[in-house]
């Protein structure tokens, strides 16, 4: 499993995260449903660098739904909302 540095997101009109990536990086940018599966089969690991700390990007499932999502403090705020368009 290789261990990948998010820099940049995108995201659609409503700010919904679409995919996720690193200008820097071949395998970049990945679809927002390529990275869950990454996720939950342990292919690749997704972290984001905050601040000095490295924050890890979960798998979130809300009702059907599932979401990237970081939260470093345990607040409600995902700091992928925070990175710049890519």
């Amino acid at each position: 499993m290789s261990r990948r540095e998010v820099k940049c997101v995108r995201q659609d009109r409503d700010g919904d995260i679409t995919a996720i990536g690193n200008q820097s990086k071949l395998w970049s940018p990945v679809s927002k449903d390529q990275a869950i599966r990454h996720i939950e089969r342990n292919l690749h690991s997704y972290y984001v660098n905050y601040n000095g700390n490295i924050v890890d990007v979960k798998v979130v499932r809300e009702g059907l739904n599932k979401y990237l999502r970081t939260d470093p403090d345990n607040t409600l705020r995902n700091n992928l909302d925070e990175l710049p368009n890519c």
